[in-house]
């Protein structure tokens, strides 16, 4: 592999000798945010110095900030997993991990999880079954009753809030409308039946007086669940708070829409019949379509930004194309409009 293009310190971090534990072959996995090396039984992740407005990983105390926020707050559900903080060290043309010299970067060290276990490769393997998702739901109660909740965070539960990021996504795919993935009627009726969802402002404000809106995961699909041992939820939105300050209903849909989307819609039925049982939250399923909806065109948003960008390779850029084309055909569905 060709890592000329790479930053020094992730080269460095790619020869098994700058660790201090067996680490035969480190491979790199990028995402658009983020470098993730896997080292034998570890995980190192760091933060690229990008600002996406959103999001703004553009310093180096910026990264370490969010490095300890991402610890802190996934240490809320597995903290086996997020073992601590680990710092990149510069000494004249050689870097080690928290060693002396200068500190050029700051990342996170995890437990690395078996891949055949991640829950997305057991939906594709047609392996998963409701006492999988008996056991998230009895992770995710307690989770809940116990998340924070203060007015601040019930601010982010009223419409006006939500729509802040509901129609933040429509500026940002507007341009992308009748050009493959996502069509002008899409486009149309899924936006208006979100504004008009939004009108009834009585139906948020009255989770956030039943005490619903809570500091949750804000990233809750099969991509980030372990089903090993036992249940692991791990890389919750660590960024910006108003993704993740949110009612449980936006939280537990994104996971149900995840399930419809694999085509799994009886276990996506029975999580939430589950949840709304243990959980006695009857009110649930009054915003679980447009729940679910927010979050499927969130990922057809996604698709359509990886296609878009000119870095991927055309195989890449076709299947998040198909992707993103599924996910608005499936929020057509629940805003009741033909996809």
């Amino acid at each position: 592999m060709d890592t000329s293009h790479l930053p020094p310190y992730v080269q460095a971090l790619l020869d098994p000798t700058i660790f201090r534990h067996p680490a035969t072959d480190p491979s790199l996995v990028q995402t658009h945010i983020s470098y993730v090396i896997l080292a034998g039984d570890y995980v190192y992740k760091f933060k690229k110095p990008v600002n996406f407005g959103f999001l703004d990983f553009s310093t180096l105390e910026k990264r370490r900030h969010c490095c300890e926020q991402e610890l802190l707050l996934n240490r809320r559900l597995c903290p086996e997993i997020y073992l601590g903080l680990v710092e990149v060290h510069r000494r004249g043309e050689g870097f080690s991990l928290s060693g002396p010299g200068e500190v050029v970067e700051y990342g996170i060290r995890m437990r690395r999880m078996p891949e055949e276990r991640m829950m997305a490769r057991v939906l594709d393997r047609g392996e998963l079954e409701k006492s999988h998702l008996d056991a998230i739901v009895d992770v995710l109660i307690p989770f809940y009753r116990q998340a924070e909740r203060s007015g601040e965070i019930d601010a982010f539960g009223t419409a006006e809030a939500v729509g802040v990021n509901v129609f933040e996504n429509f500026d940002q795919t507007r341009d992308f409308v009748d050009q493959g993935a996502l069509s002008k009627a899409q486009f149309d009726g899924i936006s208006a039946y979100a504004a008009d969802f939004l009108k009834d402002t009585e139906k948020f404000t009255s989770r956030i007086r039943a005490g619903r809106i809570r500091d949750c995961h804000g990233d809750l699909y099969s991509a980030n669940i372990c089903l090993a041992d036992k249940v692991y939820i791990y890389d919750c939105i660590e960024f910006n708070q108003r993704f993740r300050y949110s009612d449980v209903a936006s939280d537990i849909a994104f996971l149900a829409m995840d399930l419809d989307f694999h085509g799994q819609l009886e276990l996506s039925a029975y999580l939430i019949d589950r949840f709304v049982r243990t959980s006695e939250d009857d009110t649930l399923v009054d915003m679980l379509d447009f729940y679910k909806c927010y979050r499927a065109y969130v990922r057809g948003k996604i698709g359509l930004f990886t296609a878009g960008d000119p870095a991927v390779d055309p195989a890449v850029k076709e299947a998040s194309l198909a992707a993103a084309g599924r996910y608005f055909r499936l929020a057509a569905g629940y805003a009741g409009i033909e996809g």
